[in-house]
């Protein structure tokens, strides 16, 4: 007995030995980006079993044997960290994202595919990227941050400007270039707000694109909405605030010089009674604010995001403002093992009140209702108002109103509601096979209101009592998308097939009004039916509908092997009757080198991947019924009265189809040093063929009315390089610096147009009364500016050899190269002078973190683009304000300059003289933030707290003498840039580039 009880009393000291050595250790583990908590990460001692697992706010508790354990934090997507005990009884880890896994899933369409596994050629930008530094759109999330994609607002700083997105150049020639928008598997839809966005994926190559057939020859970007996460409620409150100012002005002439530079034409000039410096008065601090407040949560059955948005800004020109209110709802339901629902919604109130810029010159005498093009030619010798209290209007060159007056007095105001809903179900029918409809339906519609008081004497029509019109725009569109996916291991091989069908249709309603005449101004253009002249309304109702049949087959063979097949038939509601239907196949190879026996040992390369593409897209991007023949309406008489009649409009083109692209696409993928350098290289070849093109060469004897029609004619090549460089240059606990670097080229080529026929095209204003600005010809690239080569000052006497001026030209006018050598400069003398291509477009960032404070510093640039500065075009004419650089104009006694004499009207000349190189490199963004320690946080109850602030736009390093080389005119057509492929690099009435400064606050409850 006596022996037993020694044995328990010697157990249970060695128990209380034990018990006594053991550490009870405690904390939290959070992201390290947003200090958000992490769900379910294994925590235990290294070398046993020992271990616990998070729970739903990141918390853990976990007893170890004593100060020398090794406690190990391991969570699937992010590195993992092993920290020592020691003495501390509290560990709180932040851990850091594996965002260089090659096991990282990336979205592509219908379906997602680790990103080791693709095939194509795809750029992904995730949530962080995107929201690294504010946005007005999120779209310019893309500017700079992926290869071979070029981003740029329709009109510089202008609030409500759409944002253009090319992805490897221009594809086509009258099609839109434009790359598919697909949200959360709606085709076409609208891109949500950025802070709603968890990653954007764009696809560049066949392989990738090809799924989506005729949509897919411009590219598809892929965008993922923010879904719910089991777990705790999470609350999210981002704001911002930004304060903007012009990024520069023109250096233009005040009231003294411009009466003197008058005097040398008119020396009967007198100056005038005032001394206005319009840009002064027109231009003033503007501000955005953003505002966004999101929660989601849920639990093993259902998940739900939602989020609301509030966007204000005031633009940097006066009375041009714009509003914009966004909701976003994501729902996500587990309903039984085999069934999940998923439902989107998405809704937005956009209101811009602006100001008329980039006008086309056809408005009233000499484009006078362009804002900014009216401050730089407007008189600065006269006021606001006149001796009578009248609004003032130009006495030299075209009759126009102030700008300050046209910019206040003017309505032009824009309202748009945006509606999407789209309702997804998923169910697996049997092992590996999963079946997935969606059913969506959007709705835009858009309101257009524009008022022109009588108060303004030449834009509202000079004693007409004002002009007014109001037009809409109601769009929806209907989409049900059905596949099926099978999932299955052959072998050493995974076997993945999609095979679907998609149903389409759009349907718009349009319709216009306008009137003349008001007795009064008070109403603007709600009382149309209050005045004395009303036009002719106009109405139109159109429909488009497609519908498609489409398959993939991806087999990944002992992980080293890829093969990925797609095809897809479109049928399209746009096309003539004998070409509705086209077929849209793409193959591609992939072979992961480093998994091979003699390299996956290599301790230098973690990854090499190369793969090889080849497939066939199209463009359906036309008006709907092309190919129909059509009637237009006329007036006519019979016996003295009139009568409405018809006359043939438009021959029908049975044999009108798709735009067909047809790309190669060569990549390799490169990782070294365990994946701390990571390259992307790719190479493209795009020749687009039938082309969809206006031909105006029938005969006018057939008797329509519209000479040009669409017809397949011609072809079009883009090929380029693309390198994606990413870096992880330190990667410290407490410091990390990353790089993200990348560089694309394009060259394009007009390969064949109409009978090899030069097609001349003008993208400068009206009231410029010239022709041609630019020029597609076959071998020659798309757009090359078109006019005459300009040799500077003819100084009299014999002209230089090889030159030649105006007929009629004295000393001191410009010369110009003679190219038919005639001695007289003719319209035979014009050559092409210019290339608005760039060779190059590149993009740097740099991410710095410090403990709690993360600085990212973002540099874009673009090489070798020119830009024909329209601007200078009217300011070195005579017959307005201009240059300070005028002063320094030929004359007797100063002969040594490239300004030729001044004469009351130069002519607008369209010439080299006025082509610049728009090559700049721009600091982007610098975001310096700072994110509260998490012990802070936690007693103020909060689970993350994050200040920032930022800078836009603050360095340009450029030769471009103009505000800015990142230039977006439309031209004289009236189009966007964003839908024009030949309308490029031309400057003139732009909204201006802003500068700004920007103070955020995120926080997470």
């Amino acid at each position: 007995m006596k022996r037993k009880i020694l044995m328990l009393m010697v157990l249970l000291t060695g128990f209380s030995s034990y018990l006594f050595a053991q550490q009870t250790i405690s904390g939290n583990v959070v992201d390290k980006v947003d200090n958000s908590p992490l769900i379910g990460v294994s925590v235990y001692e290294k070398g046993t079993t020992n271990g616990t697992v998070t729970d739903f706010d990141g918390n853990y508790t976990l007893s170890v044997a004593g100060e020398e354990s090794i406690m190990v934090f391991s969570f699937i997507g992010y590195v993992p960290v092993e920290k020592p005990v020691g003495s501390l009884t509290t560990f709180d880890v932040l851990m850091e994202s594996d965002t260089e896994s090659l096991d990282e899933v990336i979205v592509v369409g219908y379906g997602a595919r680790r990103k080791s596994d693709v095939t194509g050629s795809v750029s992904s930008v995730k949530s962080s990227e995107i929201n690294a530094f504010p946005v007005l759109d999120a779209a310019q999330a893309l500017q700079g941050r992926a290869a071979g994609v070029v981003v740029q607002s329709n009109n510089g700083g202008e609030p409500g400007a759409p944002i253009s997105i090319k992805i490897r150049g221009n594809t086509s020639i009258n099609a839109s270039s434009a790359p598919l928008i697909v949200v959360d598997g709606f085709v076409g839809a609208t891109m949500p707000q950025s802070n709603d966005i968890q990653s954007m994926e764009i696809l560049k190559d066949a392989s990738a694109t090809a799924i989506y057939g005729s949509r897919g020859s411009n590219g598809v970007v892929l965008v993922t909405t923010k879904k719910g996460k089991s777990g705790k409620l999470s609350v999210e409150v981002n704001s911002n605030y930004s304060i903007q100012n012009t990024a520069d002005k023109l250096d233009l002439l005040n009231a003294a010089e411009f009466a003197a530079y008058q005097q040398i034409s008119n020396p009967s000039y007198v100056q005038g009674p005032e001394d206005t410096d319009w840009q002064d008065l027109l231009y003033r601090q503007g501000s955005t604010q953003n505002h966004q407040f999101s929660f989601s949560g849920g639990s093993d059955k259902i998940n739900f995001y939602a989020s609301a948005n509030y966007f204000k800004q005031e633009g940097v020109v006066i009375n041009s403002n714009y509003e914009k209110l966004t909701f976003l709802s994501n729902i996500e339901a587990q309903v039984t093992d085999k069934l999940k629902l998923g439902f989107n919604l998405y809704s937005s109130r956009g209101d811009k009140d602006g100001v008329s810029t980039q006008s086309t010159g056809e408005t009233a005498n000499g484009g006078g209702d362009d804002v900014i093009s009216l401050m730089f030619r407007f008189m600065p010798d006269l006021g606001i108002k006149d001796e009578n209290g009248l609004n003032t209007t130009n006495t030299i060159g075209d009759n126009i109103d102030n700008p300050y007056a046209v910019a206040t007095e003017a309505v032009n105001r824009t309202k748009t509601d945006i509606n999407r809903a789209n309702l997804s179900a998923n169910y697996d029918i049997i092992e590996g096979l999963t079946f997935r409809t969606t059913f969506g339906y959007s709705t835009t519609n858009q309101t257009v209101g524009v008022f022109r008081p009588s108060t303004l004497i030449v834009t509202a029509g000079g004693g007409t009592g004002g002009k007014a019109s109001i037009s809409n725009l109601k769009r929806s569109n209907v989409l049900n998308e059905n596949y099926l996916t099978y999932k299955t291991e052959i072998g050493k091989g995974d076997l993945t097939l999609l095979a679907g069908y998609s149903y389409q249709k759009t349907t718009s309603e349009r319709f216009s009004a306008g009137a003349q005449g008001f007795i009064d101004d008070s109403f603007s253009y709600y009382n149309l039916g209050g005045s004395e002249v009303t036009s002719i309304p106009t109405s139109s109702f159109t429909e488009q509908e497609i519908q498609s049949q489409f398959g993939r087959v991806n087999y990944d063979y002992d992980d080293k092997y890829l093969l990925t097949a797609t095809v897809r038939r479109d049928g399209a509601s746009n096309f003539a009757k004998n070409e509705k239907y086209a077929i849209f196949p793409s193959a591609a190879i992939g072979w992961k080198v480093s998994n091979e026996d003699f390299l996956k040992d290599n301790d230098k390369i973690s990854n090499l991947k190369i793969r090889a593409s080849y497939g066939v897209t199209g463009n359906q991007a036309i008006s709907p019924y092309e190919s129909f023949s059509s009637l237009s309406p006329i007036f006519s008489g019979i016996n003295g009265q009139v009568v409405g009649a018809v006359v043939p409009d438009q021959a029908a083109n049975d044999n009108l189809k798709w735009e067909s692209s047809y790309q190669t696409n060569i990549g390799v993928d490169l990782g070294l040093l365990d994946n701390k350098i990571s390259l992307s290289l790719d190479y493209y070849n795009i020749d687009t063929k039938d082309l969809l093109l206006e031909d105006a060469s029938q005969p006018e004897y057939l008797g329509f009315s519209t000479l040009a029609s669409i017809r397949n004619v011609g072809e079009i090549n883009n090929r380029g390089f693309e390198i994606s460089l990413n870096t992880r240059n330190i990667s410290k606990e407490n410091f990390t610096w990353t790089t993200d670097f990348n560089w694309s080229t394009n060259k394009n080529e007009v390969v064949s147009l109409i009978n090899g026929i030069d097609v001349f095209q003008n993208a400068a204003p009206g009231y410029f009364s010239v022709s041609r600005t630019h020029i597609l010809r076959e071998g020659e690239e798309v757009g090359l500016f078109w006019g005459y080569d300009y040799q500077g000052v003819y100084q009299g006497g014999d002209l230089p050899e090889g030159t030649a001026t105006y007929a009629g030209a004295v000393a001191g006018d410009p010369l110009f190269t003679d190219i038919d050598g005639s001695g007289d400069i003719t319209t035979d003398d014009q050559k092409v002078i210019g290339n608005p291509n760039p060779d190059w477009n590149m993009g740097i960032t740099n991410t710095f973190t410090y403990k709690n404070f993360d600085l990212n510093i973002f540099f874009q640039g673009s090489y070798g683009g020119d830009v024909f500065n329209l601007t200078n075009v009217q300011l070195y004419n005579g017959d307005s304000n201009g240059l300070k650089d005028v002063l320094n104009a030929w004359t007797p006694t100063n002969t040594d300059t490239d300004v030729p004499r001044v004469v009351a009207s130069r002519g607008r000349e369209i010439s080299s003289r006025f082509v610049e190189d728009g090559s700049y490199i721009r600091l982007k963004s610098v975001a310096l933030g700072y994110s509260l320690p998490s012990d802070i946080t936690r007693k103020l109850g909060l689970n993350f707290v994050r200040f920032s602030v930022s800078a836009q736009n603050l360095l340009t390093f450029t030769n471009y003498s103009g505000l800015d080389p990142e230039v977006s005119y439309f031209g004289s057509g009236g189009e966007s840039s964003g839908a024009s492929n030949t309308t490029q690099g031309f400057d003139f009435g732009n909204y201006p580039t802003v500068k700004s400064m920007t103070f955020s606050l995120q926080v997470k409850f």
